[in-house]
């Protein structure tokens, strides 16, 4: 019975994180284009409406990036960027302190010796370590606020590891989105190529770095 009743915390945490997906993909299904023209419709109150969901979208697993290029074409490369960032910081900041709050009860205590090690880095080098998983588009954005929250990482550490990681990526998004808006084919290419500099440069500084160490 005890081996049964230590899957059941790790069993229903897969099976919320499954329906949460699905519910996004299949029911959900919403565009950047759908949302943008949903949101225009509160007016002034739309910049605030936008970073309200920007800040409680990790908690149903929304896509970040369908957000973000909602930002830029709603509110255009600038405002959409700021507003994004605003929200994507508040929810990250949300995402790490309810992981932080549920993290002893989710996590069985071999699971914790497994990683502690990894764990232990991150305590004592939060801020880079948050910093290069922003800035590299490897991980899921929302399942570095969780992990952040359960390895116990400093607070402040994450919070500006993730506030400055977060900015070329997203004026690379917003900038793509604002571009669908223009119609003009040179302004599209312009922005792709604006979004893989700012997507690969971090994969080619991270490399020089490992091999200078």
């Amino acid at each position: 019975m005890k081996p049964l009743s230590k899957l059941i915390k790790p069993l229903l945490l897969i099976s919320v994180v499954l329906g949460l997906l699905w519910f996004n993909h299949s029911v959900l299904h919403l565009s950047p284009q759908g949302i943008r023209t949903w949101i225009l419709t509160f007016g002034w109150a739309a910049p605030v409406l936008f970073i309200l969901i920007y800040t409680v979208r990790p908690l149903i697993l929304f896509p970040a990036s369908v957000l973000s290029l909602t930002g830029g074409l709603a509110f255009g490369p600038v405002w959409g960027t700021v507003y994004t960032i605003v929200g994507a910081t508040i929810g990250a900041v949300l995402s790490f302190w309810l992981a932080r709050f549920l993290g002893n009860r989710l996590v069985s205590a071999r699971s914790k010796e497994k990683w502690g090690k990894l764990e232990k880095n991150m305590q004592q080098k939060g801020f880079i370590y948050i910093l290069l998983l922003r800035l590299i588009p490897i991980f899921p954005f929302d399942l570095i606020s969780y992990g952040a929250g359960v390895a116990k990482v400093n607070f402040w550490a994450f919070l500006f590891g993730t506030l400055l990681g977060i900015i070329p990526g997203t004026f690379a998004y917003n900038f793509l989105g604002s571009s669908f808006l223009q119609g003009n084919t040179s302004y599209l290419i312009i922005a792709a190529i604006v979004f893989v500099l700012v997507t690969l440069v971090p994969l080619i500084l991270k490399k020089r770095v490992a091999n200078k160490s």
